[in-house]
């Protein structure tokens, strides 16, 4: 039995979806354009630079969202996933989520980007577990602003694969493999937990620790 898991943003996607949702939320006109943009873009510097605060990050990131009815934020995720997300979805990555299923592969994307923003992209690609950033939602439905439960960024996603593992009675050892593909050396941590990581469309630096230790390099996208 083989594990395959799959990073989203740069790695299946070649948009950060999460950066991408702020831009959404600004052309919707939820979100102040300049004042928006300036925090967006701080924070996914600080993402790409491996210093973000999810937990401000995901107070900042659905502050719009927590001013409108549940059937508003359902209507831009739709027309978000139809806009911007659809024409993102490639054949490529989609044939290479595929031969693992084929091979019979159990699957999961794991993301720090929240679980609002990626169920239906992992949807999209076919893949039945989502580990992604999980929102705290109050009775109405509504994000309050705060992550619930442990992030899925860094340590934080091996920890959120044994945990999905533990609660199907799985662990490491159950698996002949474990792939891991991604694009950032955020993920350092769960690609040297898995026992094939792959540097898929990677940044500078993360093609030189490939380089260093001999690891896999997929580009997917030119």
């Amino acid at each position: 039995m083989n594990l395959t898991l799959f990073d989203l943003d740069g790695t299946l996607l070649p948009i950060d979806s999460d950066h991408a949702f702020g831009q959404f939320m600004v052309e919707l006109g939820w979100a102040d354009a300049q004042a928006h943009a300036q925090a967006n873009d701080r924070f996914y510097q600080d993402y790409q630079a491996g210093r973000l605060d999810i937990h401000a990050y995901i107070e900042f990131a659905t502050a719009a969202l927590r001013q409108r009815s549940v059937q508003e934020i359902c209507a831009a995720c739709a027309q978000f996933m139809q806009r911007i997300i659809e024409p993102a979805l490639t054949e490529v990555a989609h044939d290479l989520v595929a031969r693992h299923r084929r091979a019979g592969d159990v699957l999961a994307v794991v993301t720090a980007t929240n679980d609002l923003i990626t169920r239906p992209i992992a949807q999209a690609f076919g893949v039945p577990a989502l580990l992604a950033t999980e929102l705290e939602y109050a009775s109405d439905g509504r994000p309050t602003g705060r992550v619930r439960g442990q992030a899925a960024l860094q340590q934080g996603k091996v920890l959120r694969v044994q945990q999905w593992l533990a609660a199907q009675g799985l662990s490491r050892s159950a698996f002949d493999s474990i792939t891991f593909y991604s694009d950032s050396t955020n993920d350092l941590p769960l690609l040297e937990w898995s026992t094939h990581p792959v540097a898929t469309n990677p940044s500078a630096e993360l093609a030189e620790i490939a380089r260093q230790r001999n690891w896999q390099v997929l580009r997917l996208f030119s």
